[in-house]
């Protein structure tokens, strides 16, 4: 770790470069430093719009039976 700290930025060019390092202490590895990649197509808002139907009441409470169920009481 302290060799990471003291060389950060020649091993971020590295990683730049497209190289994945693995960094560790007391040899044990903890962390990986991969190189960033952009996401292919930004997301568009309203991308699913025609082929998702929401009920409108789809945030109602739900009855007492299935929130106790979820809470672990029944």
């Amino acid at each position: 770790m302290h060799a990471a700290k003291t060389h950060l930025s020649q091993l971020l060019a590295r990683v730049e470069a497209g190289e994945e390092l693995v960094l560790a202490r007391s040899g044990h590895p903890i962390a990986r430093l991969i190189p960033y990649r952009q996401q292919g197509i930004p997301r568009r808002f309203g991308g699913w719009r025609g082929r998702v139907w929401i009920a409108g009441d789809f945030d109602a409470p739900l009855p007492e039976s299935i929130g106790t169920a979820f809470r672990g009481e029944g």
